[in-house]
């Protein structure tokens, strides 16, 4: 073996084996139990950074391990290939998305390759490939038919500078979280899948999910939001426009007597009455379309109202009355576009009283004696009894809502109810690079699906970027076609799906990818589902919840009889660094970032540099760290290495040189040891493995570091692994030449395989073994070699430990009471003076009373 392990040569050599044996591809038609192990794919935005480098080393550790002890492992990689980026890239670059998209695969496709990854490349599909899209168009028509798919006119959020929908999630500060426009309120025809009516079931379900984080679960709980409440009537004092009144939902109906304000949507139909007389209320409606519909906007954003002049009844009390206001914080999407205000227990309804001079009356008090104690610029939403109310004096609030639920049946104003804040999922884009939706419009027959033997309706080439907004609307012959049901002229759609869409059913696909139907349905089922999800926890709520939307859709449809698709998750952290600033403002990258005696400085032009926060590596701040230039010098196993050892793996990990560096001295280190094995052969290490005490000791490490790392690449705590393997290594290099070394430096390299497959694979082949070591199977562990023979034993004086000692384990209290009193440092501190009493407790202490 050379002296020196060249990564540069093993990596390229050992990727090609691995690649030309198909080692990685997994057998659907296999034996062994099945494991599938799945890294949440990659957008192909050009260039992988360290956090896909962190993300896929970690899946690749559990995916090689799973195999070394006997699972048949699907592994696949594929690209989250749609969106806007590509068509922003389009009118910048003037090139064509699908062409930017497939070149930028191109290039992930080599780097990832570059690091070893044991993926299943024959699977590989992209999202933008018609064979992909085509499918997940049938799928859509399947729903369809199945009435999980309807239009209707709804408010979205509209960004006048991409020209197209935004979720909630991307709309940041009220602007577009790509143009950076003020985002406008508007009314579009969207397509919406029915995620509602799976609202209980999604739910459920999250109790099922054990092996997801708890944080997790609770977001998606949050996001689907169950309330039990009150829906009720206010009855205006005077109709408008045929209307006597409008309904609220309240899950605090116990504060109703706590109101001062009833408030409705700027597009209810109360208010869309009044502003056809009413210009400045028009205009005030016309403002509110400016802001955002996240429920993080609405919070932030200054409350404004505008005073109608009506007045509606408090259903409880006929001599009391509540002004009406149009808000700008109530949604018609949102429950049923009217609230009533309580400013003294809920913030924003506090904001907006004090800011219109509206009553605040405290309805909830922690006791009697601050029941008339008035509230300042803070709601109280802290626990308490009911005050200022009348018959609900003295409940608690589950009682008061109880009983305002019970007189509004009994008086038949209103209802107790359960209501979600779980919106049916609008899946409508206004733009070109994305999954056409296979309908066509026809006047005659309506919304009409595209005839499954006419799939995939496949996206135009020749389209132009010059101009904001959708292409296909401007195509002159792509959207015009004949009604499948009558022959007429029609309309193809020319909305796309949502991206979310794309990634909802691609771990369907990677199992099963036949060429006539989306999956085959035992094929799929064999492998589903996922036992290992990993990625950001950025994906905790959309996309996590659409895929469990989707399964269960399809599961309700008969397509596939799977629940949760997937059953263990993991959200690891962010690899992050420093950021540099030039004294202009610019942000630096640290390859233009260098040291100098005075600090750092601008390597070019030497100005000082601006050390900032240690932040998630972004492009936006310029603190990535390309791995190209990484791998050419330390190897892909340093890299991996130091992805798995520095911090727990649900925590950021500080991108560092010195990691690296201490990465790469690990790597040669095995390298050595593997090198003295291959040197010194079975002529020199001849006999059987625990000769000596110092081998049994050897034996002993050995078999409980397979043990521990088995557990800790099992939970996904690699850190520890790595601190395991850190152990061995230590423990073997103090050891002299012996059979039991040289079993545990062979067995060293099967730990290390999963984390350093290149350098495991080149000492392997060196030591004449038959075969890959990724088709090794993981060390056996005798379990007797787990107990511990031996134990220390604390030796304390009169309560302070001053001593301690190794004993045979399960030795007597005489033995150790014997042992104890010899010890030099006791017979010192001793003096020569009998102990007045010796307390002995086996296995763990001896307290010498002098």
């Amino acid at each position: 073996m050379a002296a020196r392990f060249n990564p540069l040569e093993a990596d390229a050599h050992w990727q090609k084996v691995w690649e030309e044996r198909g080692t990685f591809h997994a057998s659907d038609a296999s034996g062994k139990p099945k494991a599938y192990i799945l890294e949440m794919f990659p957008y192909p935005s050009g260039r992988i950074h360290m956090g896909h480098v962190r993300n896929y080393t970690m899946g690749d550790v559990l995916a090689r391990y799973r195999r070394m002890n006997g699972f048949e492992v699907l592994h696949p990689m594929g690209w989250d290939a749609f969106g806007m980026p590509a068509e922003n890239a389009a009118m910048e670059k003037k090139v064509h998305p699908g062409a930017w998209t497939w070149d930028n695969i191109a290039a992930m496709r080599a780097q990832l390759k570059r690091i070893g990854f044991a993926l299943d490349w024959s699977r590989e599909l992209a999202t933008c490939d018609p064979a992909y899209y085509g499918q997940e168009q049938a799928l859509f028509l399947d729903l369809f038919e199945a009435g999980l798919v309807y239009r209707k006119q709804s408010e979205v959020n509209w960004d006048p500078v991409d020209m197209t929908v935004l979720a909630n999630e991307q709309v940041i500060d009220g602007r577009g979280w790509r143009s950076g426009a003020l985002v406008e309120r508007r009314k579009l025809s969207q397509w919406f899948l029915k995620i509602t009516d799976f609202a209980e079931e999604l739910l459920d379900g999250l109790g099922s999910l054990e092996d997801w984080p708890e944080k997790v679960r609770l977001m998606q709980e949050n996001w689907i939001g169950k309330s039990q409440g009150l829906r009720f009537r206010f009855a205006l004092t005077e109709p408008v426009a045929d209307q006597d009144g409008f309904e609220v939902f309240t899950t605090r109906p116990d504060t109703i007597f706590g109101a001062s304000f009833a408030a409705i949507a700027a597009d209810h139909p109360i208010a869309t009455a009044i502003a056809e007389n009413n210009p400045a209320l028009a205009a005030f409606i016309d403002e509110c379309k400016k802001g955002g519909t996240t429920a993080a906007e609405l919070e932030t954003a200054e409350k404004k109202g505008f005073d109608t002049g009506l007045r509606v009844q408090h259903p409880l009390d006929p001599n009391w009355t509540l002004p009406v206001y149009v808000a700008n914080f109530v949604l018609m999407e949102y429950g049923t576009g009217a609230v009533f205000g309580c400013p003294a227990h809920d913030q924003r309804d506090l904001d907006f009283a004090r800011k219109y001079g509206l009553p605040v009356t405290r309805v909830v008090a922690p006791s009697p004696e601050e029941a008339a104690e008035p509230i300042g610029t803070e709601a109280y939403t802290g626990p308490g009894r009911l005050v200022n109310s009348a018959f609900l004096d003295g409940l608690t609030a589950q009682d008061g809502i109880r009983e305002v639920i019970a007189r509004a049946e009994a008086g038949g104003w209103g209802e107790g109810t359960t209501v979600w804040r779980l919106r049916d999922w609008g899946v409508s884009r206004q733009r070109y690079w994305g999954t056409p939706i296979p309908i066509i419009h026809c006047e005659a027959c309506g919304a009409v699906p595209v005839p499954k033997d006419q799939l995939p309706v496949v996206l135009p080439e020749d389209v132009s970027f010059d101009i904001p907004g959708n292409p296909l609307d401007r195509h002159p012959t792509w959207s015009k076609v004949d009604c499948p049901t009558c022959g007429a002229a029609a309309r193809r759609e020319t909305d796309t799906l949502d991206t979310f869409v794309d990634s909802s059913w691609y771990f369907i696909r990677f199992a099963s990818q036949p060429a006539d139907q989306p999956f085959d349905r035992a094929v799929a089922e064999s492998w589903l589902p996922v036992d290992q999800y990993i990625g950001g926890v950025e994906h905790a709520i959309l996309h996590l919840l659409y895929a469990r939307f989707w399964t269960r859709a399809l599961k309700r449809i008969g397509r596939i009889d799977v629940d949760e698709p997937f059953q263990g998750l993991f959200t690891q952290g962010m690899v992050t660094h420093e950021t540099y600033k030039a004294p202009d403002g610019r942000w630096l990258s640290p390859g233009e970032v260098v040291q100098s005696d005075g600090g750092l400085i601008v390597e070019e032009s030497g100005e000082a540099v601006t050390v900032g926060r240690v932040e998630k590596m972004s492009k936006s701040k310029r603190n990535t760290v390309d791995p190209e230039p990484i791998l050419d010098q330390y190897g892909a196993d340093a890299v991996r290495w130091f992805m798995l050892s520095d911090s727990p793996p649900e925590r950021d990990l500080p991108w560092s040189e010195a990691g690296i560096e201490g990465s790469w001295r690990f790597v040669q280190r095995l390298w050595r040891l593997a090198s003295e094995l291959v040197e010194q052969g079975s002529s020199t290490w001849l006999g059987d493995t625990g000769a000596s005490e110092a081998d049994k000791a050897l034996d002993r490490k050995l078999h409980q570091t397979i043990a521990a790392v088995a557990a800790n690449v099992e939970s996904l705590s690699f850190n520890k692994a790595v601190a395991n393997i850190y152990e061995l290594a230590n423990a073997i290099e103090k050891a002299g030449p012996s059979p039991s070394r040289g079993q545990a430096i062979e067995s060293l390299l099967l730990l290390v395989a999963p984390m350093v497959p290149h350098l495991a694979e080149q000492a392997w082949t060196s030591l004449g073994r038959e075969g890959l070591i990724a088709d090794a199977a993981w060390p056996d562990v005798d379990p007797a070699l787990l107990v511990e023979d031996e134990v220390t034993i604390a030796v304390q004086v009169n309560g302070k430990l001053r001593d301690t000692l190794t004993a045979p384990k399960g030795a007597a209290k005489d033995a150790l009471e014997e042992m104890a009193l010899g010890s030099e440092k006791i017979v010192r501190l001793l003096e020569g003076k009998a102990p007045r009493k010796v307390i002995v407790v086996p296995d763990r202490l001896v307290n010498i009373v002098a």
